[in-house]
């Protein structure tokens, strides 16, 4: 049994790793600036610990006795004013030397596939550069970077419940999407191992094209995919540089950008996309 610090525990994996940490037998102390929020799963939590990750203050002595601590701490939609660099770079740095200070044994983060590749986007760069401070810093860690999660993939399912799927490019880059359950009880298996760098998803792999007619199949409506030429997708991502905030362009410049690139990692977990779809279409 370990004693695990889960930082973003009322986010969607965090969540799933409260659960899978509790069924694996070991202690769980969840960080949140909103215990409220953890109301659902607060059977299987040992210890809430009340904190702000942004304020180095409030997070004295959060570490103490852990022996591990997970991150999957970071923003896809930018709120409180807080931009990538504050939260997805300093708030796990801050979270990190913490760690440290306490004697932690091992740091779990959780970044993204293929962030290397990605690292001029906004979104990534942060989660780069913390990387990289992790390597460094001298504790022992494990990086997991997981491909898209099922939870992404309800953004195809709201455009085909409203007709349309658009997709940029010609909808045959691949990718395998992983469930959160799937994605924490891999995380948990993996926590004592030496890999320092590990590549996830899900159990199946599909085209965008694919994706999108699972989606109008779920709904049981007619299929109608659009996709949009790359010279647009150009177009619109340099001017949204231009004449927007990062809070704007951010996600959608991600979003873009990974969808004109096959996103295979290797296959991991039992859930099932058209299953999640037909189950999120029925809620």
């Amino acid at each position: 049994m370990k004693k695990v610090l889960v930082a973003g525990a009322t986010g969607y994996l965090g969540r799933y790793l409260i659960k899978a940490l509790n069924t694996q037998g070991h202690q769980v102390r969840a960080l949140a600036r909103n215990p409220e929020k953890l109301d659902d799963v607060k059977n299987d939590i040992d210890k809430i610990i009340k904190a702000e990750i942004t304020q180095p203050d409030t997070l004295k002595g959060i570490c103490h006795d852990s022996d591990v601590v997970i991150s999957s701490i970071g923003i896809t939609r930018q709120k409180d004013g807080l931009k990538y660099m504050d939260v997805d770079y300093q708030a796990n740095k801050n979270l990190l030397e913490e760690a440290i200070n306490s004697g932690v044994k091992k740091f779990i983060y959780v970044s993204v596939l293929n962030g290397r590749l990605f690292r001029d986007l906004k979104m990534i760069e942060a989660k780069e550069r913390f990387a990289d401070d992790l390597k460094s810093s001298g504790i022992d860690y494990s990086i997991i970077r997981p491909n898209g999660f099922f939870s992404d993939m309800t953004e195809v399912l709201q455009m085909a419940r409203q007709g349309k799927v658009y997709l940029i490019g010609d909808g045959h880059y691949k990718s395998n999407p992983i469930h959160g359950q799937d994605l924490a009880d891999f995380i948990v298996e993996k926590m004592g191992s030496a890999e320092k760098e590990i590549d996830v998803g899900g159990p199946e792999i599909f085209t965008q094209n694919e994706i999108a007619g699972m989606a109008f199949q779920a709904l049981g409506k007619k299929e109608k995919i659009i996709h949009i030429p790359l010279w647009i997708r150009d177009i619109t991502l340099k001017l949204m540089r231009s004449f927007t905030s990062q809070k704007t362009y951010g996600p959608i410049e991600f979003f873009m950008t990974v969808m004109t690139h096959d996103m295979i990692a290797p296959q991991a977990g039992s859930e099932y996309l058209m299953e999640y779809f037909q189950t999120s279409h029925n809620c």
